[in-house]
């Protein structure tokens, strides 16, 4: 038993001595037990009694005050309060100190009711403008979600302390009111109170949950000014400020200039680097707390666990297991449950049920949903939706974190039976669960539903809306996603690096404005989140498939760790826009680093040999990925051969090796043939083409076009003519061409012989006049790419009238002199709009960026980066 307890103890008994001699029998009554085995609490569980049987009690305060604040010094609350209540109810008098005292128990108990009779005795015996009754009293109803309550006794004080105002910002930070926590301090500032250590303690703590580092970099500066900046629970509350606002290496030089630390500050250091990725890092400090002699508490292992799980660091794990179960710790469910995970993640399953069937929390939610989870990440989905029934069947209810555990189990667990559950248990509108339903809703691509359940979330947190940004992104709505990032702005909700990352990824679809995806860029560099993994790899993505290029090796040479999908954008960027070289070489890189690849690897890098004709560089990587990296290759990779060898003209080679794949070819792969056998006028093998792609798709315009048009190209109108009927009889509609130019922030389009455009007449007065500059330059129309049987003068006006030209034309009159001209067309861009741009970028000194339905070309000087191997 503690010493001090025992001395305080005999002191109360000397005052019954002393004022009361005949009453010696009663006090001397209150003995302690056998000193060995007492237990704290029970030192006065007699005390009430032998009280009640005191036949005459003092008409002082002093002795039943002493009683009252023993007890609540000891923790005994209920016992402080019936004790208090008994001597309301005898009528003995109470002074503000009891008064103060039992607010602060009603408090800790959060018992509100009883709190406000009190407040109400406090009033009516004039104690209410007592300073520390003041202060009791708001640190009350403060506990007692009475937030409201405890600013109207804070604005009615007549006099106020720095603890009343510390327990005012208390109640704020207690009931996630930073913002207004952050305000009163300001204001503590001006009324000219010095604030204490707990002062700075709570305020760096509310400015760590709102994120406004920058006041608490500043409120950090007082802390030293005044003086506390080695006192450990201030140096604490700052360590968990820069580790919640990602400025580790700060809160690593507070935790290394502390002179004293306790638990509190390995763990919370520890934790921050293990929440910032250092895992490493946090190990090797968890062997130093070790040597510390610092006590190793519950929540140290919870987080140490939790590294083991990220490294995969099984061996580790299991010692820590044995420790904890040797101290007495195991049966804590948290430990538990961070074991399970640390298991699982390390795939160690059969473990891990051996821990869940012998965990005293076995029927704990938490449990079942750890195992839940940990069965879905191994990919034993059939096990977690039967252990999910078991689950049900033991009348375990599932939490919102079950529900959205296992909607990662998605198709052998039905979203819509799982939705319907999570409406019947009253969880739709809950974060998490609403956050997983309208993820799955957006993966099956029911988007109107995954709209609704968005809508249906009461508190939206950044999780929910980087959701529904990457639904949308998924989609290619890249509308939508604006839309969305501008509510979330609206709202006052602050992006972080996933957000960002979303609507990035949003911003690379097709239809999206360029502008866009720049303006989203500079907001990452704003907030600080350019250079995180999730948000650069994004960036290198979006340039590449926007047709910038440059910006895109810009972001990819800048990043300081890259990940697979920063080097596969790279290689099918520099592929897609025809620099077949540059791709490869990031590619030989990418394996002198020794780094994995995989099967979308590629297929940029044999789209890069396609693009740039290189056939045997092309086979040589197709080998290397069957036979070296065993890799087996998709339709998309044989899809890719065939390309390559069908645009090289080796259109026997690539039917042989339609002939020799594992499985019957697509459409896609036919259509490439055709393609190619339309431009190297293959009649044979064009016609074996087109009638495979119209037996698999016999609505797709695409075989009856490029069947006609070699039938065309060869001069056989009859079979031109026949193909054509066919397409008319089978009502198959030709898709009509139709290109885009965005201009300030908004897009443009065109389809041939437009004259919709307000600016039409311009628009024709400029191709006229390019027309003239254009034959100037030696420039004669190639009427072979008009596909039309009539007089070749009609196939000229033709030529001079397709979208791409009209597209081009409006943007060198909309535009200042060496802007930049991107233009999109949904088909491939004709020979003769190919040669006449080249013309156009030299005369004009624009560079032009063209993509059509197959590649980018950029045209600059004259010249093609596709190399006329198009």
């Amino acid at each position: 038993m503690n010493l001090q307890k025992i001395k305080s103890f005999r002191k109360i008994q000397t005052c019954y001595y002393n004022q009361f001699p005949s009453l010696q029998s009663f006090a001397s009554a209150i003995q302690l037990e056998s000193h060995g085995d007492t237990k704290e609490p029970g030192v006065f569980q007699d005390a009430p009694h032998l009280f009640d049987k005191m036949p005459l009690r003092d008409s002082s305060d002093s002795n039943h005050n002493h009683l009252l604040f023993e007890y609540a010094r000891t923790n005994n609350n209920v016992q402080a309060l019936n004790h208090f209540l008994q001597i309301r109810l005898l009528g003995l008098p109470v002074n503000g100190a009891s008064f103060s005292c039992v607010l602060k128990i009603c408090g800790s108990l959060c018992d509100q009711i009883t709190g406000k009779q009190i407040h109400c005795d406090c009033i009516k015996y004039g104690f209410v403008e007592d300073v520390s009754v003041g202060t009791s009293l708001i640190d009350m109803y403060a506990k007692t979600d009475g937030v409201g309550m405890a600013e109207k006794v804070f604005d009615e004080m007549p006099d106020r302390n720095v603890v009343s105002w510390t327990s005012m910002l208390t109640g704020y930070s207690l009931t996630g009111l930073h913002d207004r926590a952050v305000e009163l301090f300001l204001q503590m500032q001006i009324e000219g109170i010095k604030p204490n250590p707990f002062t700075f303690a709570t305020v760096l703590g509310a400015l760590a949950d709102c994120g406004a580092v920058v006041k608490g970099m500043q409120v950090h500066t007082m802390v030293v000014k005044f003086g506390f900046e080695l006192t450990t629970y201030v140096c604490n509350s700052l360590i968990s400020m820069y580790s919640k606002s990602r400025m580790i290496r700060s809160a690593k030089a507070v935790f290394d200039g502390m002179d004293v630390r306790n638990a509190v500050s390995w763990n919370g250091m520890i934790a921050g680097l293990v929440t910032n990725g250092h895992d490493l890092v946090a190990l090797d400090l968890f062997h130093k707390m070790r040597l510390s002699d610092v006590k190793l508490t519950q929540a140290i292992f919870v987080t140490i666990l939790k590294v083991c799980a990220n490294v995969k660091e099984i061996v580790f794990a299991k010692q820590i297991h044995c420790f904890v179960s040797k101290n007495g710790m195991k049966s804590d469910p948290n430990i538990g449950t961070a074991l399970m995970v640390s298991y699982t993640k390390c795939s160690e399953m059969d473990d891990t049920l051996k821990l869940f069937g012998t965990m005293n929390g076995v029927n704990s939610v938490v449990t079942w949903t750890a195992m839940i989870g940990g069965l879905i990440q191994n990919g034993d989905v059939n096990k977690a939706v039967y252990l999910y029934r078991q689950m049900l069947l033991e009348r375990v209810r599932p939490n919102e974190f079950t529900y959205s555990t296992l909607l990662a189990a998605h198709p052998t667990a039905s979203v819509y039976q799982i939705h319907a559950q999570s409406i019947k248990t009253n969880y739709e509108s809950s974060t998490s669960v609403g956050t997983a339903l309208l993820d799955a809703y957006m993966k099956i691509g029911n988007h109107n539903d995954a709209i609704k359940v968005f809508e249906r979330v009461e508190e939206k947190d950044i999780v929910t809306w980087s959701a529904i940004l990457a639904g949308y992104a998924q989609s290619g709505d890249a509308d939508g996603a604006v839309r969305v990032f501008r509510q979330l702005a609206n709202d006052g909700v602050r992006p972080n690096e996933y957000t960002f990352s979303s609507i990035l990824n949003a911003c690379a679809s097709p239809t999206a404005a360029i502008g866009h995806g720049k303006q989203f860029h500079a907001g990452s560099v704003k907030e600080n989140y350019n250079n995180t993994l999730c948000v650069s790899s994004a960036l290198v993505t979006m340039y590449a498939k926007r047709g910038d290029i440059e910006s895109a090796n810009k972001v990819f040479e800048r990043q300081t760790e890259r990940d697979l999908i920063s080097w596969n954008s790279m290689i099918s960027g520099y592929a897609q826009h025809g620099y077949g070289k540059k791709a490869l070489e990031i590619f030989e890189k990418m394996r002198k680093e020794n780094l994995k690849m995989d099967d979308i690897t590629f297929i940029g890098v044999i789209t890069a040999c396609t693009h740039a004709g290189l056939v045997d560089d092309g086979e040589r990587y197709f080998n290397m990925m069957v036979k070296d990296l065993k890799i087996v290759p998709t339709s998309e990779h044989y899809s890719c051969m065939v390309d390559m060898y069908s645009r090289a003209g080796l259109l026997e080679k690539a039917t042989d090796f339609i002939n020799d794949m594992p499985f019957p070819a697509g459409a896609t792969i036919w259509r490439s043939l055709l393609a190619a056998c339309r431009v190297h006028k293959n009649v044979e093998i064009g016609k074996l083409a087109g009638d495979k792609l119209m037996s698999l798709k016999p609505q797709d315009s695409a075989a009856y076009v490029l069947l006609s048009n070699l039938y065309a190209t060869s001069g056989d109108w009859i079979e031109r003519s026949k193909v054509r009927k066919l397409m008319d009889e089978r009502n198959v509609k030709k898709e009509a061409g139709c290109s885009w130019i965005e201009i300030k922030n908004k897009t443009y389009s065109f389809v041939a012989g437009d004259t919709s455009h307000p600016l039409s007449d311009r628009i024709y007065l400029k191709l006229k006049e390019l027309g003239l500059r254009l034959r100037d330059a030696g420039y004669l129309p190639d009427v072979s790419y008009v596909l039309h049987d009539v007089e070749d003068e009609h196939k000229e006006d033709i030529l001079f009238g397709h979208s791409e030209r009209l597209a081009v034309a409006f943007g060198l009159i909309a535009t200042p002199r060496g802007t930049l001209l991107q233009i999109e067309k949904n088909l491939r861009v004709c020979g003769d709009c190919h040669t006449v741009f080249k013309l156009i970028s030299k005369i004009e000194e624009r560079e032009i960026v063209v993509r059509d339905s197959n590649r980018f070309h950029h045209f600059k000087d004259g010249i093609c980066s596709c190399g006329e191997y198009w």
